[in-house]
């Protein structure tokens, strides 16, 4: 674990000086974008609709036995905005997007692509990595945005089924609980978790040895891994701007 994360961090070092010379073509950028977020956007609304749903089921009839139903709208809004959105959006993105891109590269490693590339004294890290890390940094937050807004809709939806809260009282406390900062949060750990998704999925892509077993193993492993960051950069962004603020 010790020696992959130093190799994650190398390769965005080397993204970033690839960045900074400009030889990323925006086409790419484009290309990765409809890709990474575009094509997991059905999935990643699915997933959220749900997650607010079961959420509304379980808390409903509890707050509505204290007299406290009017706080759901708030309670299932920061649930969502300040964990569930930006989470769940990414493990699915992970589990769609970020193992294609490591059974992409993979390939790419064990068919001798990359070693065609650097033949051409082009940086296969910066070449392929970087579009794909700067796509799913700017675009994952959109699909969080997206999902935030249809989780909330489902929990009025669903709370106005189950005990027959009025919207206008749930969204009320949308509204008062509701703070920019959480937005902000969420939008940051939106495009971390991003960049982790195609950095770590890449980077376990591209160390690939050998032939097509080899490349679905490293799949099923970059989808682990990229789990496993996530959950760790989740921990201390929480830790950071909730506990410790």
């Amino acid at each position: 674990m010790i020696e992959f994360f130093g190799l994650c961090v190398q390769n965005l070092i080397k993204c970033i000086k690839y960045l900074f010379a400009r030889q990323v073509r925006f086409s790419s950028i484009i290309t990765q974008a409809a890709s990474i977020s575009y094509d997991s956007l059905p999935i990643s609304l699915i997933i959220a609709f749900i997650a607010a749903a079961v959420i509304t089921i379980q808390v409903s009839k509890q707050f509505l036995m204290s007299g406290a139903e009017a706080y759901i709208g708030g309670t299932i809004t920061i649930i969502m905005i300040r964990e569930i959105a930006p989470g769940f959006v990414a493990l699915a993105i992970g589990a769609r997007a970020g193992t294609a891109i490591a059974a992409e590269i993979a390939n790419m490693q064990v068919t001798s692509q990359v070693d065609a590339i650097k033949t051409l004294k082009v940086d296969p890290v910066g070449y392929y990595f970087t579009p794909r890390i700067l796509a799913s940094a700017i675009t994952v937050p959109m699909v969080v945005v997206l999902a935030e807004f249809i989780g909330i809709l489902g929990g009025m939806v669903v709370s106005h089924a189950a005990i027959n809260l009025h919207p206008a009282r749930y969204m009320n406390s949308v509204w008062l609980w509701l703070h920019t900062r959480d937005i902000y949060i969420s939008l940051l750990k939106a495009s971390i978790f991003g960049i982790l998704i195609a950095l770590v999925c890449a980077t376990q892509g591209y160390e690939t040895k050998g032939g097509a077993k080899d490349v679905g193993i490293s799949t099923t492993q970059a989808a682990i891994l990229s789990t496993v960051y996530m959950l760790t950069a989740d921990f201390v962004i929480n830790l950071i701007f909730y506990i410790a603020k």
